[in-house]
């Protein structure tokens, strides 16, 4: 579940551990490269994930020396 980490509910004004709250669920997706279902709940930003293979994997230097795959 990615919510605001001041409080257990989806309301960052609620701090600390409230009682008596609904967490709203405003969007679900399935993140199947890491085998996740995320929910979000409230007015929290997500990072992207990153590749199976990093970019680095795809630069290299030709023959006449020019760096290739930066782009």
């Amino acid at each position: 579940m990615a919510k605001t980490q001041y409080s257990l509910s989806d309301d960052q004004t609620l701090l600390g551990r409230p009682e008596d709250f609904e967490v709203t669920v405003r969007e679900v997706y399935v993140s199947a490269g890491a085998g996740f279902v995320v929910a979000i709940a409230g007015a929290i930003m997500t990072m992207p994930g990153l590749p199976k293979s990093p970019a680095a994997e795809r630069i290299d230097i030709d023959e006449n020396g020019n760096t290739v795959g930066l782009f």
